[in-house]
C-alpha cells in the first residue's frame, strides 16, 4: 500500500507540473480511482426527503409529517398536536433532525406542519426560509437559524403566511436578498418572501403552458443568470424570465428529443461554474429523466428505461442551441452537484421508471463525475466506484466543507416500510469521497490559514495558505460554492463563481506559506448576497472549504 501511495505521489507531481492541473482527472483515472464511500449512519430516525447546510456546518434534514410516527422521538417529552393532520394528531416523533457532520451527530427538531414536497432557501444572513409543503402546511414557512450553540435552533412557524399554496415548487435567492417561490401542483404563478405589500398575483403562463397530462413541469429547474433574470425550465421548454418586469425576455428551442425533464420524470440540472478570470460563458446543464408517458406506465406496472442524455445550453450565444450528450448510464431522479473542482457529479436515482410511489427500478448504484471543460470528443464522463445502498425517490446529496458528498434518504412508498418490499425505506446517511480526495494528492491538497470572514463586491481580499508541495506550474484559484437547497434531484440556488485574481500568488515569508489576492464577484447578481463556502483549488484538488459572508 505504501509503495503505491509513494508511486501515486511521484506521478501526480511529474504529470502535473509538465502537463498541468487537468492530469491529476486523468492520472486517477489512469490509476483506478473511482472515489470512496464512507457509511455514516445506519438510521437518523427520518429519510432525508430534503436537506440544505447551514453557514454553522450543520446539516437542517427534514422529511414529512402525514405518515405517522418516524423512528425518532422529540425531546423533552415534546409531542406535536395537529388536529389537521390525515394519519397521526398527536405524534411524539420527529420529523426533522440537525445533523454535525463533524462529530457525526443527530438532534431532533420539531415541526408543526406538513412538510412533504416543499422548497426551500438561505437568507443572506443565514436563516433557512423553508416554503410550502402539503395539507395544513401547503402555505406555511418555517425558519431555522445557524445559531452558535445549537441547543436553541429550532424551527420557528408561520401557517398561513404564503398567498398560494406551494407543493413541488421551486426557490431561488435574488441579488437584492429576497427569495423568489416558482410553481407548485397546479400554481402558475410565483411570489416572494418577505411578502409583498399590497400582495399581486404574479402569473406564469410559461408554467402552463408546459404541463402535459402527466404533469411534468414540477420543480422546475431555476437559475439567476448574471443579468439578474431568471433562466426556467420546465418539461423540454425554456425562456429567460424578469421577475421584475414580469415577463418572458427570450424563449429558447426545446430539448431535442422531446423527452421531459421535470418531475414526475425528474432529471437534474446546474448552471455551470462562472470563472470571472475571462470572459463570462454563461451554461445550463440538464441531465437525466424520464420519457414521455414514462409515469402512466410505470403506474401500470412497466418501467421504460431513463433518459441517457444531457443537454448543454449557453445562454448568451447569439442564436442558442443545445448540444447533447450521451451519458453512461441512463438516469432519472438524479442529484447533480457542483464539486470545488468545477466537475458536476451525478448521483443517486434509477435506470428505470419515475418519480411517485413505488415507480422506479434499477437502482444506480453508480455516480457519474463530468468534466465540463474536457473537449466534447474526449471522455467527459468517468464512472465512479458503486455505493451499497439504493436512492431512490426522495433521496438526497448535498456538497459538504471537507469537499465530501453527504448523501441519505430514499423512501419510494406512502409509508416507512422496512420488510417485504424490494427497496425498503432507507433512514441512512453516507458520504462520497470524490477522486481529489485520495491520499496521493494530500502533498498538493492546500489548506487554507486565514482569509476575511466578510467579503465585499469587486473589492479585494487575501486568501492565505499552505500546501506541502506547491507547483509553480500547478494552476491556484479561489472560488465560492453556494450551499444548495436540495430535495426531489435539484439543488435549489447552487452556484460555483471563480474569483477574479489580482497577481498571481505570492510567497508569505513570515509564515511560509501562500497568499493569494482576488476580487469579490462583480455583482449581485453573478453571486447574492451570503454565506459561500470559499475553496483553493491547487492543481486540482481542492481544499477544505471557510465560510465567507459576501455583502
Amino acid at each position: 500500500m505504501a509503495c503505491k501511495f509513494f508511486t501515486f505521489f511521484l506521478l501526480s507531481i511529474l504529470f502535473t507540473r509538465f502537463f498541468g492541473p487537468a492530469t491529476s482527472q486523468w492520472l486517477a483515472r489512469l490509476l483506478g480511482n473511482q472515489g470512496e464511500w464512507q457509511f455514516l449512519r445506519t438510521s437518523i430516525g427520518i429519510s432525508a426527503m430534503h436537506m440544505q447546510l447551514l453557514s454553522n456546518n450543520k446539516v437542517v434534514i427534514y422529511d414529512r409529517t402525514d405518515f405517522g410516527s418516524s423512528n425518532l422521538s422529540l425531546s423533552d417529552g415534546r409531542c406535536r398536536i395537529d388536529p389537521n393532520d390525515s394519519f397521526l394528531r398527536r405524534d411524539c416523533s420527529a420529523h426533522s433532525v440537525m445533523y454535525d457532520p463533524l462529530t457525526n451527530t443527530i438532534r431532533p427538531l420539531m415541526v408543526q406542519t406538513d412538510t412533504w414536497c416543499s422548497s426551500g432557501a438561505v437568507l443572506p444572513n443565514g436563516t433557512l426560509i423553508q416554503t410550502g409543503g402539503f395539507n395544513d402546511g401547503d402555505h406555511a414557512i418555517r425558519t431555522i437559524v445557524p445559531c452558535e450553540d445549537d441547543e436553541g435552533c429550532d424551527w420557528v412557524e408561520f401557517p398561513r403566511y404564503l398567498i398560494h399554496r406551494r407543493w413541488y415548487a421551486t426557490n431561488q435567492i435574488l441579488p437584492d436578498g429576497r427569495i423568489i417561490i416558482i410553481g407548485g401542483r397546479r400554481q402558475f404563478n410565483y411570489e416572494f418572501f418577505p411578502k409583498q405589500f399590497p400582495s399581486p398575483v404574479n402569473f406564469l403562463n410559461f408554467l402552463r403552458n408546459t404541463t402535459d397530462e402527466n404533469e411534468n413541469n414540477l420543480y422546475p429547474f431555476v437559475h439567476l443568470l448574471p443579468d439578474g433574470n431568471l433562466f426556467i425550465f420546465a418539461n423540454t421548454r425554456s425562456i429567460v424570465f424578469s421577475y421584475i418586469q414580469n415577463r418572458v425576455i427570450r424563449s429558447f428551442p426545446p430539448i431535442p428529443g422531446d423527452e421531459p425533464r421535470n418531475y414526475p420524470s425528474s432529471g437534474s440540472s446546474v448552471l455551470l461554474p462562472m470563472d470571472e478570470n475571462q470572459p463570462l460563458v454563461i451554461e445550463i446543464m440538464v441531465c437525466g429523466g424520464a420519457p414521455r408517458n414514462a409515469y402512466l406506465s410505470a403506474i401500470h406496472g412497466t418501467f421504460v428505461r431513463a433518459i441517457t442524455t444531457c443537454g448543454r445550453l449557453r445562454i448568451n450565444d447569439q442564436n442558442p442551441t443545445w448540444e447533447m450528450e450521451t451519458m453512461p448510464l441512463g438516469r432519472v431522479m438524479g442529484d447533480m452537484l457542483i464539486l470545488p473542482s468545477g466537475d458536476v457529479l451525478i448521483i443517486n436515482g434509477a435506470g428505470s421508471g419515475t418519480a411517485g410511489w413505488g415507480n422506479a427500478r434499477n437502482p444506480v448504484l453508480r455516480p457519474v463525475l463530468y468534466h465540463p471543460n474536457e473537449a466534447k470528443d474526449s471522455t467527459r464522463f468517468w464512472v465512479m466506484k458503486p455505493a451499497n445502498r439504493p436512492r431512490l425517490y426522495h433521496s438526497t446529496a448535498i456538497l459538504l466543507p471537507d469537499t465530501k458528498v453527504l448523501v441519505g434518504g430514499s423512501n419510494p412508498h406512502v409509508f416507512y416500510n422496512f420488510s417485504g418490499v424490494q427497496y425498503p425505506t432507507d433512514l441512512s446517511l453516507e458520504a462520497f469521497s470524490p477522486p481529489y480526495l485520495a491520499e496521493g494528492y494530500d502533498t498538493i491538497r492546500p489548506q487554507i490559514l486565514y482569509t476575511d470572514n466578510v467579503i465585499g463586491y469587486n473589492q479585494s481580499f487575501s486568501v492565505i495558505f499552505k500546501v506541502p508541495k506547491y507547483l509553480k506550474m500547478g494552476v491556484v484559484t479561489a472560488r465560492i460554492v453556494a450551499p444548495s437547497f436540495a430535495t426531489h434531484a435539484f439543488s435549489m440556488s447552487q452556484r460555483m463563481v471563480v474569483l477574479r485574481e489580482i497577481n498571481g500568488v505570492l510567497p508569505v515569508v513570515s509564515f511560509g506559506a501562500l497568499s493569494l489576492s482576488v476580487f469579490g464577484p462583480s455583482t449581485p447578481q453573478i453571486a447574492p448576497p451570503g454565506f459561500y463556502m470559499l475553496f483553493v483549488v491547487h492543481a486540482g484538488i481542492p481544499s477544505t472549504a471557510l465560510w465567507v459572508k459576501l455583502q
